[in-house]
């Protein structure tokens, strides 16, 4: 086990997303899960018929407690409710001592379409922790809302964002059009870089940007450059679509153990 991630996110009842499918993640990589959980959420594949808050001074306890004892090589942030979680998170990454690589998801909407982020919260997240970001993870409607402009281009939406004061920026393509599916990294100090993949027709998709983002913060916990990082975490979600067990009757999630059944030499699908 190498490689530990301190998770900030929102858990998912229905296991696909949140904070459940970032553990999983984190363990199918290798790496060691820790988690401040800063929202519950009461949903399934049909999708989200419930938020409850934690307190924005609990999540931060959870942080500090964990950073003091066990400690982090990469911290991972998803679903902040409010703004003022927002800023109490922003709080503990300010304090830290040591610069510790930050993943930013900026989860706003659930795949079946039910906000996940208030307007208020929205702006807390671009003038305070999209600055604080090693590399921040939009899927193209995430990073038009960031960015404040009506565009699909993702070179266009990528270097928007990044303005915004990120080290780097991974503009994902799954909202997109057409057979293959792009994802341009920018920022960090080197050439953009292009991935594509080929589009899997499925609809079990939920919590591909959650696994995506937390793939990405195992690899940077575990030493690795950013574009492998990105580029092992995308391999890990497309074939987590590709062996989706099918569970549900909406938006159903990944086959997070895939990597795991390889370890083992047990199929699964």
């Amino acid at each position: 086990m190498r490689g530990r991630v301190l998770i900030v996110a929102g858990s998912d009842s229905g296991g696909g997303a949140g904070i459940q499918a970032d553990i999983k993640t984190v363990t199918a990589l290798g790496g060691y899960a820790a988690t401040a959980i800063s929202a519950l959420t009461a949903q399934n594949t049909l999708g989200v018929n419930g938020i409850h808050d934690i307190p924005a001074d609990f999540v931060a306890l959870q942080m500090r407690l964990v950073l003091d004892d066990i400690g982090a090589d990469c911290i991972k942030i998803g679903m902040l409710h409010r703004p003022d979680v927002v800023a109490a998170v922003c709080d503990v990454l300010d304090g830290l001592s040591n610069r510790v690589p930050v993943v930013v998801d900026p989860v706003m909407i659930a795949k079946g379409g039910d906000s996940l982020l208030t307007a208020e919260a929205m702006s807390a997240v671009k003038a305070r922790l999209i600055p604080l970001a090693t590399v921040a993870t939009p899927n193209l409607p995430e990073a038009a809302a960031l960015a404040g402009i009506a565009s699909v281009d993702p070179a266009e939406l990528a270097q928007a964002v990044l303005a915004l004061g990120p080290d780097a920026v991974l503009v994902k393509g799954g909202h997109g059009v057409g057979a293959t599916v792009v994802d341009l990294l920018v920022g960090g100090h080197r050439p953009a870089v292009r991935f594509a993949s080929e589009r899997i027709e499925t609809p079990h998709t939920h919590g591909t940007g959650c696994t995506l983002a937390s793939a990405i913060a195992t690899g940077l916990a575990q030493g690795m450059d950013l574009a492998a990082a990105v580029g092992r975490a995308r391999a890990y979600v497309v074939e987590a679509i590709r062996t989706a067990p099918g569970f549900g009757h909406g938006h159903g999630p990944l086959n997070h153990a895939h990597t795991v059944a390889a370890f083992t030499g047990e199929r699964r699908s």
